[in-house]
């Protein structure tokens, strides 16, 4: 048993490791594809040469974002066969057709444009060219789609009955896509990774205006990705209250574990905002509270006396690891705090025309830039780690997903992914910081090869 307990947690560990690297690539592949539709939508409409500049430079960052992207991409198929093939064998029926949409998506819309996007502007005309960018930002979405009903079943597994063998088979397809919590997580996903990018932009383009105040790209680029933080995030807000009350009602456990709540307060007491904390798991109890009384319970139920179900209404074995999704949860909500006080100041600054030359202000959206994919990741620990010890939320156990391995064999796995990661990795960023030093000029050339640029211009 400890040796099954040792080989699942290093097989948890190493799908944390590609995860991670994989969805901050998945959310900027979203939000630069969606970025770049625009800016050549209001080129086509507007005639300004600074749209397309603009669009050709993060072209090329879009372009190596995708190369990173689909190398890390495919270590994580892979790693579903060779660590999780219970979860394939048990709930295959289900997830083997979501996921065949989400590479249809990818493979006919994303890839099959792809080229056309990249390399193909001087051959196919603006128009056909713009409607290859279109068919790339849409296919991006639809990827989102299918992957994110794949992970809402399984948080909220609805339309399904249980064979005699224990696997799930599929009784209503319009159930399982539009399960009860998709709706929710696909907006909020979205959202963040439009967010998420757009705080990169923000921060490429203060990092350039540090350098060149005046240059009229770096500054368009840094006002549309501002505008983007002012419009999305009281939007996130919104859509993230909605998610939470989602949650109370089919995850009422993770919640809990969100609010490091392990008893119920008294009848009319109303639930605390806890603040800070440390919770102890083996005593059941949080350690060093501060919290603020019935505050938790305005944004929980909307109602200064409301109270949700608390940790020790569940059995012990069911509880999620508290500690990482109570302070997760905190780091997600304080970083979309300090994204919306950014939307604030630069309405302030940009008021005071200082938008673009008041240095303070520069650094402070440098250092900004990872806020909003940080903030990504710490919303996808709550959702994962609070989903815990279930893969299917209440119907099959992590512990039951796993293959027929050996922690020695996940860690040597694990070893080989980390190493081909800090490779390409590697490689990919410092390649990434090499064309962000240098901000978008006069007749940008974009990511095109040498014979193609030759053809072009032919």
């Amino acid at each position: 048993m400890e040796n099954v307990e040792s080989a699942l947690m290093a097989a948890r560990m190493q799908f944390a490791i590609t995860i991670s690297f994989h969805i901050v690539l998945a959310a900027l592949s979203i939000g630069l594809a969606n970025f770049l539709m625009i800016l050549e939508a209001l080129w086509l409409k507007t005639g300004r040469k600074v749209y397309l500049d603009v669009y050709r430079y993060w072209l090329k960052v879009f372009a190596l974002n995708v190369a990173v992207g689909v190398a890390s991409g495919l270590i994580l198929e892979y790693q579903f066969g060779l660590n999780w093939s219970r979860l394939a064998v048990q709930a295959g029926d289900i997830l083997g057709p979501l996921m065949f949409y989400e590479i249809l998506a990818a493979f006919f819309l994303e890839a099959g444009f792809l080229g056309i996007m990249l390399f193909g502007l001087k051959k196919v005309g603006p128009r056909l060219h713009f409607l290859a960018t279109c068919a790339v930002a849409v296919g991006s979405l639809i990827s989102a789609f299918w992957i994110l009903s794949a992970n809402s079943w399984m948080q909220t597994p609805a339309g399904y009955s249980i064979a005699a063998d224990g696997r799930f088979i599929a009784e209503d397809w319009w159930a399982i896509i539009f399960n009860p919590s998709f709706p929710y997580r696909l907006i909020h996903m979205t959202l963040a990774a439009l967010l998420g990018t757009a705080a990169v932009v923000a921060g490429a383009s203060a990092w350039q205006l540090l350098k060149a105040p005046g240059n009229p790209r770096a500054r368009l680029a840094f006002s549309m990705a501002l505008w983007a933080i002012v419009v999305l995030i009281p939007v996130q807000v919104v859509v993230g209250d909605l998610h939470g009350q989602n949650s109370l009602k089919f995850q009422p456990q993770k919640v809990a574990a969100i609010e490091g709540s392990w008893t119920r307060p008294a009848t009319g007491a109303g639930e605390p905002l806890r603040l800070l904390a440390w919770p102890d798991m083996n005593e059941r109890r949080n350690r060093w509270e501060v919290a603020i009384p019935r505050v938790g319970s305005l944004y929980l139920t909307h109602d200064l006396s409301g109270t949700i179900a608390a940790l020790d209404e569940f059995a012990p074995q069911d509880i999620a690891p508290v500690t990482p999704v109570f302070f997760a949860f905190r780091a997600m909500v304080g970083l979309g705090l300090l994204m919306l006080g950014q939307g604030v100041i630069s309405l302030v600054l940009r008021r005071r025309q200082r938008l673009y030359t008041a240095r303070w202000w520069l650094w402070t959206s440098l250092l900004m830039a990872p806020a909003g994919l940080l903030a990504m990741l710490s919303g996808w620990i709550v959702t994962e780690v609070g989903r815990q010890p279930f893969t299917v939320y209440g119907l099959m156990r992590t512990a039951d997903s796993l293959s027929s391995v050996s922690r020695a064999q996940v860690l040597g796995s694990t070893w080989l992914i980390l190493l081909f990661y800090l490779l390409i990795f590697g490689i990919g960023l410092w390649v990434l910081l090499r064309t962000l030093r240098e901000p978008p000029h006069e007749d940008e050339p974009g990511p095109q090869p040498t014979l193609a640029d030759e053809t072009g211009h032919s």
